[in-house]
């Protein structure tokens, strides 16, 4: 399949989703992280990318969400799934989870789910997932003191492509790339024709280096796994925790990660970091040092009388000497002392090798002098000595890190997925949990739910009483206002819902039909004007059609016009979608006038009312076969009958029902 191929990808998408490695590849395995990582495609977008293709792959032509109440439940299904994933990704690749009529689909999800079911959400797995995160794309790098070297322009285009982080220059000879050399700490010449060419300077000439660009930009390699740091220690916790086989050495992989640090340089190795500090505090330690030697030479001689006989200053003053020559004649041991302790100073202070103590040295003179002054030539050869060898160190260490993370990277970035691919799991599990879920059969029409609990009910799912109902066709369902007929018309809808989003359902058992479209109508809002009650006449007639492979639920039908017009027209719909052998519940306040003018034995379910207690409604939630179920203002009469005063009249009013 082709990108274009995708249900909703248009040219301008697909040429984004080309800035991926292996577009097609993701959109095929469900990547939604990976689909989302193309620049302009957000993570609702990639999931939407992603079902498109999981309905081209099933031949699936969707629209099984035929009204927007139908929609509306998948959406408060969907929502309490995605409530229990932890991470972002979760949520949204439980978005490509809908509801299908396509068997192959539905078998998939099933399979999927009989998995997800069997995890344990352990709260140390799911403490973990809660840094894992889709791997990311660092940054672009950019590499300032090294490049490449070609005379070739084709060599050229190839390598700007292959290599953007460096450089790419055109040389024409070694003179050239002798001027490279003096410009750039290192160059790396692709052509074979400067082989054997002697250039001073750090030049290396690789014909084969656009094959193993990690080896001369190991800032690649180590820029992802520093991007990626957190998330990819996360994923080793999940993958520990959770015990899942993992795509890569854990171990290798953590041991990699903590030579990184956040920025991608290298961490862990105290010769670089002793060469780090001495560059940093090279000018502190050397004004220290300074100030120290400028302290002990001034106690010295403050401390010492010294003596100038005529004859003596008389000639110093000839030669033109001055204190210099004073401190050169009468303190020498006390300077010699002074800068020797300074000396030592900047050494411990920078912890310096032997080899570079002594360029320390230089930075104070044997000569005396007050005050003691550094030599700024020689600070700037031991700055200059510790950035060289400092660099030499960091590039060394980048090499070898980046030469073991290299052959990780494929397999980190599926040890992050796998562990992403886990939480949706866990969240289909806990759901399951959640809900005391069950796998549902899908066959034939009608259906059958045994001790249903509607999860969309605004309290607590543990004090929501269980539901038996099932119909074989079409029925009615009658019962008292407030009594459980729409949250028993939910929980019908739920339950079909899920099954056909190949998910288990909130039962002990459920069966649903096997149908390729639900309707489901909410109660309308008042009685309709006339041209919108003529536009809902016309979607009941497109209904009837096709009516076998349809779920119709409908929730008071009658509120659109007048009692006795509806139950003429409801009665008249039921008749089709019965002749059409479809499934459907009409809850409706005019079962009784409904059934009787039907021109067919129509079924009749009622939420049989107890009673009242305390002015509270008292129902059986789960409706009974065959009950016509009494109206509330009934149950007030028969209360206030059975309470005394004016009986007669009260049980004159109970006849007329």
């Amino acid at each position: 399949m082709e990108l274009e191929e995708v249900p909703g990808v248009g040219a301008k998408t697909a040429e984004r989703l080309r800035e991926l490695d292996d577009p097609m590849a993701a959109v095929e395995r469900e990547d939604v992280a990976a689909v989302a990582s193309a620049s302009g495609v957000s993570a609702g977008r990639a999931a939407h990318i992603v079902r498109g293709a999981i309905r081209a792959r099933h031949d699936d032509p969707g629209g099984f969400l035929a009204t927007d109440r139908a929609r509306e439940v998948y959406d408060a299904v969907l929502e309490l799934l995605q409530e229990r994933a932890v991470t972002t990704y979760g949520e949204h690749r439980l978005a490509t989870i809908y509801p299908s009529a396509v068997d192959s689909r539905i078998e998939e999800v099933r399979a999927f789910a009989e998995r997800a079911r069997e995890r344990d959400p352990d709260p140390g797995v799911l403490d973990a997932l809660e840094d894992v995160a889709p791997v990311e794309r660092p940054a672009d790098v950019t590499v300032r003191d090294r490049c490449l070297a070609t005379a070739d322009a084709e060599t050229y285009s190839e390598a700007t492509e292959a290599v953007p982080e460096l450089s790419v220059e055109i040389v024409e000879d070694a003179h050239g790339l002798a001027d490279l050399a003096r410009g750039y700490a290192s160059v790396v010449a692709l052509d074979e024709a400067f082989a054997g060419v002697t250039i001073e300077g750090d030049v290396t000439v690789d014909p084969n280096a656009l094959s193993h660009p990690e080896e001369y930009v190991p800032e690649r390699t180590l820029a992802f796994f520093a991007t990626n740091r957190a998330s990819l220690r996360a994923a080793i916790r999940v993958h520990r925790r959770a015990g899942l086989e993992a795509a890569v050495d854990l171990d290798e992989l953590e041991a990699g990660l903590a030579e990184l640090d956040a920025d991608g340089s290298v961490a862990g190795d105290e010769e670089l970091e002793r060469l780090q500090v001495a560059v940093d505090d090279l000018d502190a330690a050397v004004s220290t040092a300074e100030s120290m030697a400028n302290d002990q030479l001034r106690d010295a001689i403050e401390e010492r009388d010294v003596t100038i006989e005529g004859a003596d200053l008389l000639s110093l003053v000839e030669r033109g000497a001055g204190v210099d020559s004073l401190l050169s004649r009468e303190l020498a041991d006390e300077y010699a002392e002074a800068v020797r302790a300074a000396r030592e100073h900047v050494a411990d202070a920078l912890a310096l090798r032997e080899d570079e103590a002594s360029l320390a040295d230089q930075a104070f003179g044997d000569e005396p002098t007050y005050p003691v002054e550094r030599r700024e030539e020689a600070v700037s050869r031991l700055r200059e000595e510790l950035v060289a060898e400092r660099d030499r160190r960091a590039a060394k260490r980048k090499r070898e890190v980046a030469a073991r993370l290299a052959d990780l990277r494929a397999g980190a970035a599926d040890l992050v997925r796998d562990a992403l691919e886990l939480d949706v799991e866990l969240a289909v599990s806990r759901f399951c949990a959640d809900f005391d879920c069950t796998p549902a059969e899908r066959a034939g029409t009608g259906f059958d739910i045994e001790g249903g609990r509607s999860p969309l009910l605004d309290v607590p799912f543990a004090d929501v009483e269980p539901v038996d109902y099932g119909v074989s066709g079409v029925a009615l369902l009658s019962g008292v206002n407030s009594g459980g007929k729409t949250s028993t018309l939910d929980l019908v809808a739920v339950v079909v819902v899920l099954a056909h989003m190949g998910l288990p359902v909130p039962a002990e058992s459920a069966r649903v039909p096997a149908v390729e479209e639900l309707h489901y109508y909410a109660k309308s809002q008042g009685t309709l004007d006339a041209g919108a009650f003529e536009s809902t006449l016309r979607d009941f007639a497109a209904l009837t059609r096709g009516a076998d492979a349809k779920c119709v639920l409908v929730d008071e039908l009658e509120s659109i016009t007048e009692p006795g017009a509806s139950a003429k027209i409801i009665a008249g719909i039921l008749e089709e979608l019965h002749d059409a052998g479809a499934t459907g519940v009409f809850v409706s306040h005019l079962a009784g006038e409904i059934r009787d003018t039907a021109g067919y034995d129509v079924d009749v379910d009622g939420i049989r009312a107890v009673g009242l207690e305390d002015g509270e409604l008292v129902v059986e939630r789960s409706p009974e076969k065959g009950l016509l179920a009494r109206s509330t203002p009934e149950l007030i009469v028969e209360k206030l009958a059975e309470e005394g005063a004016d009986r007669a009249f009260y049980e004159g009013l109970l006849e007329k029902f």
